[in-house]
């Protein structure tokens, strides 16, 4: 089924590292919704891209979305530095010196989300779910 609408001809995914990274960031900050999209026509190897919406478009393009969290493993997901976290943390009134332990927390963070890509991932398809491995690009 080659080069057509099925979902389940993909047999794995290649994603970019800051892709998912600065997908997963983009949500956490922003009204919109950041996701990595495969467009048809599917086929055993297709690429996954960086893809902001506002308003949820899969279902008329035939696209997948899929949600960074999916793509990063649990504990790297649970650790992101959260700027009330960093607050709380250094119990400092001058938002400079918050900002700047905020933007290295960060930074750190990127660095190691960038490494915890997930082996694989579950696509729901019309015919059930259908797990694909995931290849990192760079």
């Amino acid at each position: 089924m080659a080069g057509d609408a099925d979902p389940t001809a993909i047999r794995a995914l290649a994603v970019s590292s800051e892709d998912v990274v600065n997908a997963f960031v983009y949500t956490r900050s922003n009204p919109g919704t950041a996701v990595l999209r495969v467009t048809p026509p599917f086929h055993g190897r297709m690429r996954a891209r960086l893809h902001v919406y506002q308003l949820e478009d899969a279902h008329e393009t035939g696209a997948i979305h899929i949600g960074p969290t999916r793509l990063l493993e649990e504990t790297v997901v649970d650790s992101f530095p959260a700027l009330e976290g960093t607050e709380t943390a250094l119990e400092a009134d001058d938002p400079e010196t918050v900002r700047k332990a905020h933007a290295e927390a960060l930074d750190a963070w990127r660095e190691r989300a960038g490494g915890a890509i997930v082996d694989s991932v579950v696509l729901e398809t019309a015919g059930g779910p259908h797990r694909v491995e995931v290849k990192h690009l760079g």
